[in-house]
């Protein structure tokens, strides 16, 4: 099966060839994907080098010439780096863009540190008026970006992974799926992590909501599943443990209620390993969460009550 960066450009090709409107924009990474676009569209495909300030400021103003700008390089290069360019050239001066990332939190081990980014959804969170996706599947993938690239002047951040689902789910780029219904708690699976959460709550009396849209955040479904079961909330995200508890909270802020956090931990791992290792030393594989899942929702583990 091929990945969702694989069916990025691909994708984004097709764009270009069927409206004018739109562009795109790298910073080297990713160059060889569209090199056909390149040719045909040598005025829509600009390739800035590597200076990731200067891909969302170009970005930017392709953006206030009435252009769709697609923005795309690894995940730390396009949220973190240029974290200033994200506040002004496109937030202060009201600008939209779709920002497509890859590498996610630790898909490529072996680039190190300098090449993960699990805090870019907390860092995004940081601004205003930002739709996040996070597909679980390049079919996902695929519909979140066309829906990005039609969304007006939006500014739209989409997060693909070399991690994905066996299954692509149905996805509106707004509300949440419900998977699996149960009572004793709800448990909000994002993107790539669905597979793991459904095989870590195998048996267990859970409501599974699926997520990949995450900001907006689906409230309304979050507060129909907790109408008919424990509002006890688990969190499964594939970046920084507890980057949407605040939001949890806030939709339940008229309800006794306890939520627990699960993602990528803030402790480094200064090992490079593999994206499994990974995944199982953050505790996302289906074992450990089945064994956090149970706890909490039994009333095992001492968390944040609200």
């Amino acid at each position: 099966m091929d990945t969702m960066r694989d069916r990025f450009a691909p994708v984004v090709t097709r764009l270009l060839d069927e409206d004018p409107r739109v562009a795109v924009v790298l910073a080297e990474i990713g160059k060889d994907g569209f090199a056909e676009a390149l040719r045909r569209h040598p005025d829509r495909v600009v390739n800035v080098g590597i200076r990731e300030q200067l891909l969302v400021g170009v970005g930017a103003g392709l953006a206030l010439t009435g252009l769709r700008p697609v923005v795309h390089t690894f995940a730390s290069f396009l949220v973190e780096r240029p974290f200033e360019q994200l506040k002004l050239d496109l937030g202060h001066q009201d600008a939209g863009a779709v920002l497509v990332s890859a590498a996610a939190s630790f898909d490529w081990p072996a680039g190190g540190y300098t090449h993960m980014a699990p805090g870019d959804v907390a860092l995004l969170d940081t601004l205003d008026g930002w739709t996040v996706h996070v597909p679980g599947h390049p079919d996902e993938a695929e519909t979140l970006l066309r829906q990005a690239v039609a969304a007006g002047d939006d500014k739209v951040y989409v997060r693909l992974s070399v991690q994905s689902n066996t299954e692509a789910r149905a996805v509106d780029g707004s509300g949440f799926r419900t998977v699996r219904e149960g009572r004793s708690g709800v448990v909000v699976a994002v993107g790539p992590v669905l597979d793991a959460v459904l095989a870590g709550t195998e048996g267990l009396d859970v409501t599974v909501l699926y997520a990949t849209t995450v900001r907006p955040f689906d409230t309304a479904a979050l507060r129909r599943a907790t109408e008919t079961a424990e509002t006890d909330v688990v969190l499964v995200e594939p970046y920084l443990a507890g980057t949407s508890t605040a939001v949890v909270n806030d939709a339940l802020s008229d309800v006794p209620h306890r939520v627990l956090g699960l993602g990528v931990a803030r402790r480094e791992l200064r090992r490079y390993g593999t994206v499994e290792e990974h995944v199982a030393a953050h505790g996302l594989d289906a074992r450990s969460l089945r064994r956090r899942i149970t706890d909490f929702v039994t009333g095992g583990t001492a968390t944040q009550r609200a």
